[in-house]
């Protein structure tokens, strides 16, 4: 899977320094641009992907978790709700976590989210907006939304200083130029 390789349908914005939109054609292109963030990711950050049912978020994380170096292909965890991968060179962490069957926050407290969040892996919260008030204030925030021939756009937000370097490696690694 390269990074640069994307598919002349797709398109991409730059809308503010703390955004950038991408629009996918395919699931395969949405696995791709995970792909993409997931080399640039470091041990700690937190991603919250959010989107409707069918959106593409377990497509997304999965692309994530490959560019990461997952030993172990992310599928998603709606039964299980917390699904915990390794990276093969350094045993690094990653947490997937879909809360999707979660209903606040005394549920999100039952799945240990603090200490989650404190050992210092990657962690991928797919339906965030069901915890706002247990993340973190630095976070890079996705949103996947549907569109009407099939595609979907792809709205990254940067919470914090240190994910708007992260939203400028990732216009770099997907050859989008200003």
């Amino acid at each position: 899977m390269e990074c640069d390789d994307h598919d002349s349908a797709a398109s991409a914005t730059l809308a503010r320094p703390r955004e950038f939109e991408t629009t996918s054609p395919s699931a395969r292109r949405t696995e791709a641009i995970g792909y993409c963030l997931g080399r640039l990711l470091r041990l700690g950050d937190v991603l919250c992907v959010s989107g409707d049912l069918g959106a593409g978020k377990t497509v997304l994380s999965r692309g994530i978790g490959a560019g990461w170096g997952a030993t172990t292909p992310l599928t998603s965890p709606t039964y299980n709700l917390v699904h915990e991968h390794e990276r093969a060179g350094d045993k690094a962490r990653l947490f997937h976590l879909d809360l999707y069957r979660v209903s606040g926050l005394q549920d999100a407290e039952s799945l240990s989210i603090d200490e989650i969040l404190d050992c210092g892996g990657l962690v991928i919260f797919e339906w965030p907006e069901r915890i706002l008030d247990s993340l973190p204030a630095e976070r890079l925030w996705i949103d996947i939304m549907m569109r009407a021939d099939d595609g979907r756009d792809l709205l990254f937000e940067a919470r914090g200083d240190g994910y708007i370097s992260l939203l400028n490696a990732l216009r770099r690694a997907l050859a989008i130029r200003r």
